[in-house]
């Protein structure tokens, strides 16, 4: 599962919590998101359905970084 993040290095994993206790580890592979600067990542489709967040569009989560990334691309 992936998710966009302004800062983080590429590559980087970060696990997203709900306040009800469940999470997803995701990894960072993209920059965003942009237009609201209150929102501070998109996650992917699957990691939202995973997080049954899918039909809210936005709610408030806890961003927990693992695992830095390197600067640049991520290998693929």
């Amino acid at each position: 599962m992936t998710a966009a993040h302004r800062t983080l290095p590429l590559g980087s994993w970060v696990r997203v919590s709900l306040s009800n206790g469940h999470s997803v580890d995701v990894l960072i592979n993209d920059r965003g998101p942009f237009g609201n600067s209150r929102r501070i990542v998109d996650l992917s489709r699957t990691a939202a359905a995973r997080l049954g967040i899918l039909s809210k569009g936005v709610t408030e989560v806890d961003v927990r970084v693992l695992k830095y990334g390197r600067t640049g691309s991520v290998r693929r």
